[in-house]
């Protein structure tokens, strides 16, 4: 049976509704964590984890953080919403890829992404002493919700201490409403993952288009 992640993620909500605990929610970019901020910041004491060695090149990576800070600024957030940014380190991707630069996008190679990014923000909820994490990546209809779900919830047990947050932000008009906040603060919405290999097939299918 293949499972609600949305239902599994409002009864956590009604079992902890009389405190709001903490969560740390591994953060791709503005645009996708906008709804998820607006839903969750009601219900938790969020802090976003900012951590994406997958984004090239570095300027693009920058200005990412640039206008997730300037959209949690502007946010009228029930709590003031912390935000942690490690340093840009592109290798630690590309030395957990090597050999899946072949791979289309939304296989191995992705998942692999996600586990860098998730395992990351386990080890520092951990090193926090935070309840939940989870990632906003399910908000996206180009990202796979049940492996990102499958990856949380399996660190969440191999690590301990940390619980996982299941979600598929896109589900009930998630999505749709990034979208539409997305256009209320003018925010910019990439056309392309971040990584080096989604930016060639995105260029590579701009250039079809034009030859055809």
């Amino acid at each position: 049976m293949k499972r609600n992640y949305s239902k599994e993620l409002e009864n956590i909500i009604k079992e902890t509704s009389d405190r709001k605990p903490s969560l740390l929610i591994h953060s791709c970019c503005a645009p996708c964590s906008s709804y998820v901020l607006e839903y969750l910041s009601q219900h938790f004491d969020i802090t976003l984890l900012y951590y994406n060695p997958n984004i090239s090149p570095k300027s693009e990576f920058e200005y990412r953080v640039s206008e997730l800070k300037r959209l949690i600024s502007e946010m009228p957030l029930d709590k003031e919403t912390k935000i942690v940014i490690p340093e840009y380190n592109d290798r630690e991707f590309y030395n957990e890829v090597k050999g899946m630069e072949d791979i289309p996008e939304g296989g191995e190679r992705c998942f692999k992404c996600y586990e860098i990014r998730l395992r990351k923000a386990i080890e520092y909820a951990k090193e926090n002493s935070f309840e939940y994490f989870t990632t906003t990546l399910s908000i996206s209809p180009y990202k796979n919700a049940e492996k990102l779900n499958e990856i949380g919830e399996r660190l969440a047990g191999e690590y301990g201490g940390v619980k996982w947050i299941p979600s598929d932000f896109k589900k009930k008009n998630g999505y749709k409403r990034s979208i539409e906040l997305s256009r209320m603060y003018n925010l910019y919405r990439q056309d392309y993952c971040g990584c080096i290999f989604s930016k060639a097939e995105r260029d590579n299918k701009k250039k079809a288009e034009t030859e055809s």
